[in-house]
């Protein structure tokens, strides 16, 4: 049974904990660190002299740090805690997590600090489907001082690098930290967990995420500061409505995300944990919804959706000519095209939205120059209205499955199998 889960993001990159900031394996269940559709992390677990540790608080600083302040053992510990520790979990691209164990006592004090570390590298519809793996994952140390997981399936090669800042007995399963404390004092560490992309060709392979993390990498504050100064002020007499619209806005900020195509135009994804990637829907509804306050999430939006736009037939893919994708995924199981998503277009209502999302972008903000550069598209996808998605020749949109294995049933809003009737 999965109990309450803290989350907090950059991007695609995020990371699904319990109460207390641990992460506890789940087959069934998206907890862990995942980026670009793998679950890079899928126990981090912190014990003090072989215990447990509860919450006594936490502040949610952003949406992409969390601070945990804990202390051995069950809560009627609470009062008479010797030994407290202060877990800052921090998301930007990688994931850091500094420790800070207390020693509260008036006598020194010796602690066996462990946290438990493992990857299983499942796919996040392997965890939504609750399918095993079919690659090899292996296990070792590098350097003397780095955890490195490793994961291979033919040339879908993925990796999590884990290190300390302080010196610690490495195995298997973790990492393994003795410490020694005098009276009132404090002893810290951090740990920082690198998730490894790499493309291979022939017998060679290159590592693309430190590429990626190099461009796209932000001081994530200062990021929020210029989204928000770029956005409308609301000033109002009532204090809700301001708080309720400063929120969304960071909210919204949240929701962005670096493409491997494009890293320094960030996109809107559809949603945690699920769904953290490009949705020609629900990316299209959210630039739409917030055209008024935030119109350069559409350009990113819209220039992507062009230059995936379909131009064959594809019964698998449900690819036609000029029809919008539905969505796009990066994991093990679009590449070897167990499932249908580089990229799937099982949407029927994608494509007009994508015509009236260039047709309000240009209505807002004047840019004409834009909708010159995607007129080819924009005429690709009307065509596609008229051809491809007017099947009864009455004017109005239709959509008829044609992958018949893992292809989505209901192509409208929402593609949830029970929303409609049939």
């Amino acid at each position: 049974m999965i109990e309450k889960t803290i989350s907090i993001l950059d991007g695609n990159t995020f990371i699904v904990t319990d109460e207390r900031g641990d992460v506890i394996p789940s087959p069934t269940y998206p907890t862990g660190l995942f980026s670009f559709d793998t679950r890079f992390l899928s126990t981090w677990r912190l014990s003090v002299n072989g215990e447990r540790l509860s919450a006594l608080s936490r502040d949610d600083v952003q949406y992409f740090e969390r601070h945990f302040f804990l202390v051995p053992g069950e809560p009627t510990h609470y009062v008479d805690a010797k030994v407290s520790v202060i877990r800052e979990q921090l998301i930007s691209q990688d994931f850091t997590e500094r420790l800070t164990v207390l020693n509260h006592d008036i006598e020194p004090a010796r602690f066996t600090v462990r946290v438990e570390m493992g990857s299983d590298f499942a796919d996040l519809f392997e965890i939504k489907d609750v399918r095993a793996k079919s690659g090899m994952t292996s296990v070792r140390r590098e350097s003397g001082d780095r955890l490195c997981f490793r994961y291979e399936r033919g040339n879908f090669r993925r990796g999590t690098i884990i290190s300390s800042t302080v010196e610690a007995r490495i195995d298997d399963a973790g990492m393994t930290f003795e410490i020694y404390l005098e009276p009132r004092s404090s002893w810290r560490t951090e740990l920082h967990v690198q998730p490894v992309i790499q493309e291979a060709r022939g017998d060679e392979s290159r590592t693309i995420w430190n590429a990626y993390r190099a461009r796209a990498r932000p001081k994530l504050r200062q990021d929020l500061d210029r989204w928000l100064a770029r956005a409308p002020w609301l000033i109002c007499d009532y204090e809700p409505l301001q708080t309720a619209y400063e929120r969304s806005l960071v909210d919204l900020a949240a929701m962005r995300y670096a493409s491997l195509t494009n890293p320094t135009a960030p996109l809107p994804t559809a949603g945690l944990p699920w769904f953290m990637t490009i949705f020609g829907r629900d990316s299209t509804f959210i630039c739409l919804q917030a055209m008024p306050f935030a119109p350069q999430l559409a350009p990113p939006v819209l220039r992507l959706l062009g230059l995936l736009q379909g131009v064959t037939l594809d019964d698998f893919e449900e690819e036609e000519p000029g029809k919008i994708l539905h969505e796009f995924r990066y994991g093990e199981l679009a590449a070897f095209e167990e499932q249908p998503h580089t990229p799937y277009y099982g949407s029927a209502d994608a494509t007009p939205l994508f015509v009236i999302m260039l047709d309000e972008y240009e209505r807002w903000t004047g840019d004409v120059k834009l909708i010159r550069m995607l007129e080819h598209n924009v005429r690709a996808a009307l065509d596609w209205i008229d051809e491809y998605g007017d099947l009864l020749g009455n004017g109005y949109i239709s959509y008829w499955r044609r992958n018949t294995v893992n292809g989505l049933e209901n192509q409208c809003w929402k593609d949830s199998p029970d929303s409609i009737s049939y």
